[in-house]
């Protein structure tokens, strides 16, 4: 599939929101008012992914991430469609994010996924990122979260292992 990136648009909100819902189940997902004040805090930014004119179109994924004073990034979600995934969606738009927390500057970025959550799991390990710690019921399913890290102090930190 072919897929062009490009910034959040208000418009975008409610597909964003329902492809949330698709992509994650209840008590992970994100309920309209969250998403929506990650997507508007300050230092954060929405990538959207649409499909190629022609071939289905829409959006079929997106990320949000924030860049702190720190120098630290954040992934705050990563959301492809089902029938998107295994696509390369997903890391296109993972490394979409880092390069841009690159240039903000961010020297490290984190995130949080389900210690249930084995194919996320997989996939930034994939992009080497590594499981710092566990925060217990982070979810409100209760359900633990690993947080993750990855440097990105140089370009080659960018590619995943094959």
């Amino acid at each position: 599939m072919e897929f062009s990136l490009r910034a959040f648009r208000t418009e975008d909100f409610e597909v964003l929101w329902s492809i949330d819902q698709k992509c994650f189940a209840p008590g992970i997902a994100y309920p309209r008012p969250e998403l929506a004040a990650y997507i508007q805090r300050r230092g954060s930014f929405t990538i959207v992914a649409e499909r190629a004119a022609g071939k289905s179109g829409g959006i079929a994924g997106f990320i949000v991430a924030e860049a702190s004073r720190r120098g630290v990034g954040h992934i705050i979600t990563i959301d492809v469609l089902p029938d998107s995934r295994r696509s390369g969606l997903g890391s296109t738009l993972l490394a979409a994010a880092e390069e841009r927390l690159r240039k903000a500057p961010c020297h490290t970025v984190v995130l949080e996924t389900a210690v249930d959550n084995a194919s996320a799991l997989a996939f930034y390990k994939r992009h080497h990122y590594s499981v710092t710690k566990v925060v217990p019921r982070y979810y409100s399913t209760g359900v633990d979260a690993f947080v993750l890290e990855k440097a990105l102090l140089d370009s080659s930190s960018a590619s995943p292992r094959r």
